[in-house]
């Protein structure tokens, strides 16, 4: 689950079908009692066709939960520049960052690292659309040392350079009073 939406349908059907949730967050959901294997089949019946699926094994819960800590350091606070990511994950997962890259390596065929520089490209594009921060805005609020850096990332993720990037976005918008 990656936003509040997210949580508010989950939240809806699971109350449909009657589970007593003790908690529900980005990822995770606590119920009152363990679900029986007709009601997991049933939850999957619902769930899957709205794009969500039921993590049962300990390793794919941590993915997971990594995962999920860093689409919300990225997409959803204002990062501490001080803040090192290792130390974030290990800390609120309560496991050595070896063991946590490891495993995230060996499932997702990626490293951590990867996946945080990507999540952190998806939101430099998101903040290119929107138009309302500089590059060196956006540089500073991603905690990029500089717009040099940021401009030399994200050409090699995207193939493009953020200006680049910009203008064919804007060439596809259609202004608003020719729609």
């Amino acid at each position: 689950m990656v936003c509040n939406r997210c949580i508010m349908v989950v939240q809806n059907e699971l109350d449909k079908l009657g589970f007593d949730v003790m908690n529900i967050k980005l990822g995770e959901v606590m119920l009152a009692k363990e679900p029986t294997p007709e009601e997991k089949s049933n939850l999957d019946k619902v769930l899957v066709p709205l794009g969500f699926e039921i993590i049962d094994d300990k390793k794919s819960r941590i993915i997971e939960q990594i995962k999920n800590i860093i689409i919300d350091l990225v997409h959803h606070q204002d990062n501490d520049s001080k803040t090192n990511l290792s130390d974030v994950l290990s800390s609120k997962l309560h496991h050595d960052y070896n063991y946590l890259s490891n495993l995230f390596s060996e499932v997702e065929g990626t490293t951590i690292e990867k996946y945080f520089i990507a999540q952190k490209i998806e939101k430099v594009k998101e903040l290119l659309v929107y138009d309302e921060l500089s590059l060196s805005e956006i540089a500073f609020r991603l905690n990029y040392s500089s717009v040099a850096y940021l401009s030399n990332q994200f050409k090699k993720v995207t193939g493009l350079t953020p200006s680049h990037f910009k203008q064919i976005k804007a060439d596809k918008r259609k202004p608003l009073d020719s729609l």
